[in-house]
């Protein structure tokens, strides 16, 4: 498996987990307008992971995954969602979901800094790294927001 291969089902593996838990946080918080964006940013993931899923096919290297993974949701920042779904809280399902946004962008970053994938690859991560760096942005401006009320 080539690195950019590897690279890309790391970030397929993430993006999973994030629009599991964005599912996840549309379904429990109170907040119609939090519902509706994490039900964006749900789909947003879900569309992010099949444009990488298209990419390993095109390099011929086998299956991409195609799910995010158990263990890999506590190391990308996911699993305490799980907590903050149950107090129904809109402050605390932000901070988880900000908390899985810090992995991404780390998981964007660091794939961005591998010097061994290619350039159409690189490009792809890179528009995508913005629109999940304005996702983060924003879930933590909103988690700020409410951190007052």
């Amino acid at each position: 498996m080539t690195s950019n291969t590897s690279v890309l089902n790391n970030l397929i593996e993430t993006l999973k987990d994030g629009q599991e838990g964005f599912r996840a946080a549309s379904e429990d918080v109170k907040s119609p307008d939090l519902k509706s964006l994490f039900s964006e940013f749900s789909l947003q993931r879900s569309s992010f992971a099949g444009e990488l899923q298209s990419l390993v096919h095109d390099l011929g290297e086998g299956e991409p995954e195609d799910g995010g993974s158990v263990g890999g949701a506590l190391h990308r920042g996911w699993i305490d969602l799980k907590a903050a779904l149950t107090s129904h809280d809109d402050h605390a399902i932000l901070s988880e979901c900000e908390r899985g946004e810090d992995v991404a962008v780390a998981a964007y970053r660091k794939a961005l800094e591998d010097p061994d994938i290619s350039a159409p690859v690189a490009d792809t991560l890179q528009r995508q790294y913005g629109d999940v760096k304005a996702a983060h942005d924003r879930v933590k401006a909103l988690r700020d927001a409410t951190a007052t009320k």
